[in-house]
């Protein structure tokens, strides 16, 4: 099963498809998803990480928060990230770690604004869950 598909290529955006068996593993691979788009995410290296908490109203908030907070924390902690893990999510609180290595030119991509509510939405499958995310760049 694939991680994520990217969709039709929106001028000022990003469209794409994370899927998951789990609802932690569809959060993980839409960080994957968001951060193929910042970064040469194949050579980063797992060298630093950072711990992510948050806690939503919905699991629609918490996936959109997810990504929030790794774009924003990347950005302060000035990293690209490659590796993310859900540890826990209890009654839509999240504790997670994003692992990475610190930004450089030549390793970067398409730089994110943001995450939009653009044609957001989580579904279960029957194999899962898939997650449509559109991203600002």
């Amino acid at each position: 099963m694939a991680k994520y598909k990217f969709l039709e290529d929106l001028t000022s955006d990003v469209a794409f498809e994370a899927y998951g068996k789990t609802f932690e593993e569809l959060l993980e691979n839409t960080a994957l998803a968001m951060f193929s788009v910042i970064c040469d995410i194949k050579h980063i290296e797992p060298k630093k990480s950072i711990k992510i908490e948050l806690s939503s109203d919905s699991r629609e908030d918490l996936l959109y928060d997810w990504l929030s907070k790794l774009l924003s924390q990347s950005e302060i902690n000035n990293l690209f990230l490659s590796k993310f893990e859900v540890q826990k999510i209890n009654h839509l609180k999240l504790l997670g770690i994003a692992y990475g290595e610190p930004m450089s030119q030549e390793k970067s991509g398409t730089v994110v604004k943001g995450v939009t509510y653009y044609g957001f939405s989580i579904k279960e499958t029957n194999t899962g869950y898939k997650a449509r995310v559109t991203l600002d760049i």
